[in-house]
């Protein structure tokens, strides 16, 4: 069975090539969403086994979204994305409960596996 996940980005463009990347590496895109408040609600609906969520969102940012996804007892593994690297983030990646960080231009399927067993 596939690993299902849900792509949290505000840009339709980047979603639409996260999902086709994810889906021929294997996994099962089985939502989106657009902003913190959808993605609290598609995640709380679909259960997903992983949330890829960009850090900047409208609304609630990705690092509040994986908080209050920790919170809720969700299980999803969050790993964030953002065009920005992961240095410009400083100590909030380090405090944030996702279990990594991949930048927008080194996203792929083998990049999430790493991240899901290295969280193991």
């Amino acid at each position: 069975m596939a690993t299902t996940v849900v792509i949290v980005d505000d840009h339709s463009g980047f979603r639409r090539m996260a999902r086709r990347m994810l889906e021929d590496a294997g996994f099962e895109v089985v939502g989106e969403a657009g902003d913190g408040e959808t993605a609290l609600s598609v995640v709380a609906l679909l259960g997903p086994q992983v949330v890829l969520l960009d850090v900047h969102l409208p609304g609630l940012d990705g690092f509040m979204v994986a908080e209050r996804l920790a919170d809720s007892g969700s299980g999803a593994v969050v790993i964030l994305t953002s065009s920005r690297s992961a240095a410009d983030f400083g100590a909030r990646l380090e405090r944030t409960p996702a279990i990594g960080f991949i930048a927008k231009v080194e996203l792929s399927g083998p990049a999430v596996v790493r991240l899901m067993g290295a969280a193991c």
